[in-house]
């Protein structure tokens, strides 16, 4: 990178400092995506200097696990449409450490609200036993979806959550909660189809059929050579919708994890996650953790709501993984306000020490970016099926500020002054600061990480990040 030397607005700062390196720094805007800027003149600095925004390099906070989304069934349609080489370019860019850098991703355990249709591993009312238990439908789509990212990174790291219970598991027998807006309930069930219920049948035969359910689920994804290290009991457990979902409260959870799901698991050696919570009510947490079912739990997962309950989480379990378990989804037009909300997001999630960020849908159809129950959302990449070509939306790059350069196994470091910051050390001790101006105006910022200071003005609607 070639040297810019700034001239910083603080009496004499240039005379009494001394010039000792450079930044990186990239920028993204509207105009101009993911490009590299002239390298940033560093300066040694003094204790008691005043500048916009100061990192504490000594204060290292939560450990960072990594980032990813989602492997859904509907990301793979639309990337396998492309041709070879362009979807070879894509998944590179999502997984290899040269892009994206996605090291820790979710799936479904059968269908979710982006998959091609209703399906579960075992539709075979009472087989408690498991014997028609099948992934065959995963063959046509996640697998290969997440064979094509192991190929790009083999340590890519997974975990699991289903929407729904196979359908009669369920006091309805349906995968929906609401069908047309109507519950899907039975009349007289005492799992009438509402939030603070439970749906699934609360009975031992079948919480044992499900926690077998759980273990099938893992021994067939290690037959095809992948490993899943962790799995959640249900997506949102409280919400009642129109696509595949399953209301439990924090009883019948407690009771599924602690006697059922639990023990499977230890003996599988995996690991169980409580989520993902999507309700601003840590005390719905409190009930799971404080019971038998909370020595199984060694990570608690947030979304949407849930970002309301992290706080209280984090300050009531200060040693357990907190993670992002899935990002808001917009509706579909992958705007740039839309972008900078999702930074907005990100800042509350990790100033409240969450490990880990989970994107939701990685690619859709750029013509119809809905799913099998018309929700149109937001995503990584937009595909053109017909045309056969595809673009990066906003938030990709946003991602990619941000999981590029932090490395699995950083911390993050605390800052103070400007809010509008996040700040890393890598493993290897070199600083990521990422910042974003969602505002018409340029922003002019003076930093100082230790004994290091810059000086920078930043672009309108810009995403940035610097390298120390």
């Amino acid at each position: 990178m070639r040297k810019t030397v700034l001239i910083i607005g603080v009496a004499c700062l240039v005379a009494a400092c001394e010039e000792v390196e450079e930044a990186g720094w990239v920028s993204t805007t509207p105009e101009s995506s993911f490009a590299e800027q002239p390298a940033l003149t560093l300066f040694s600095t003094t204790e008691n200097m005043i500048t916009d925004v100061t990192v504490h390099t000594d204060r290292k906070l939560q450990k960072i696990e990594g980032f990813g989304g989602c492997f859904n069934e509907l990301g793979w349609v639309t990337i396998s449409s492309l041709n070879e080489a362009d979807r070879d370019i894509v998944i590179r860019d999502l997984f290899s450490p040269a892009g994206m850098n996605f090291t820790f991703c979710r799936m479904p355990v059968g269908a979710n609200d982006f998959a091609r249709d209703w399906y579960s591993y075992n539709e075979t009312d009472g087989d408690f036993e498991m014997k028609n238990f099948s992934i065959d439908n995963d063959r046509e789509t996640l697998i290969p979806f997440i064979r094509a990212a192991r190929k790009v990174n083999r340590s890519l790291r997974i975990w699991a959550s289903p929407w729904s219970p196979p359908t009669w598991m369920k006091y309805g027998r349906h995968y929906a909660c609401r069908a047309g807006g109507e519950l899907n309930g039975l009349e007289g069930d005492p799992g009438a189809s509402q939030e603070g219920t439970n749906m699934f049948i609360q009975k031992a035969e079948y919480f044992e059929a499900y926690a077998l359910y759980f273990r099938k689920f893992i021994e067939a994804y290690r037959r095809e050579g992948i490993k899943i290290e962790m799995v959640a009991p249900q997506n949102e457990f409280n919400s009642c919708q129109i696509f595949p979902s399953c209301t439990w409260t924090a009883d019948g959870l407690s009771t599924f994890i602690g006697d059922y799901l639990g023990p499977q698991m230890k003996k599988t050696g995996v690991r169980v996650m409580l989520g993902t919570m999507e309700r601003p009510n840590h005390l719905l947490v409190d009930t799971v953790m404080q019971r038998k079912s909370g020595t199984y739990i060694t990570d608690i997962g947030f979304q949407w709501a849930g970002k309301d309950a992290i706080a209280k989480i984090h300050e009531t379990y200060p040693d357990i993984r907190l993670m992002q378990s899935e990002s808001e989804c917009g509706n579909g037009k992958n705007s740039w306000e839309y972008c900078f909300y999702t930074w907005e997001l990100m800042k509350h999630y990790f100033n409240h020490g969450i490990s880990s960020y989970m994107y939701w849908n990685i690619s859709l159809d750029a013509d119809a970016a809905d799913n099998r129950w018309k929700w149109p959302q937001n995503s990584l990449i937009s595909v053109d099926m017909q045309n056969k070509t595809y673009r990066y939306n906003p938030e990709y790059y946003l991602m990619k500020h941000l999981s590029h350069f932090v490395k699995p196994g950083a911390r993050r470091l605390a800052t103070e002054g400007d809010d509008n910051v996040l700040a890393f050390v890598n493993p290897n001790r070199s600083i990521v600061l990422l910042t974003a101006n969602a505002t018409a105006k340029t922003k002019r910022m003076t930093v100082k990480a230790g004994k290091r200071m810059f000086a920078v003005t930043v672009a309108p609607q810009s995403i940035n990040t610097f390298i120390l």
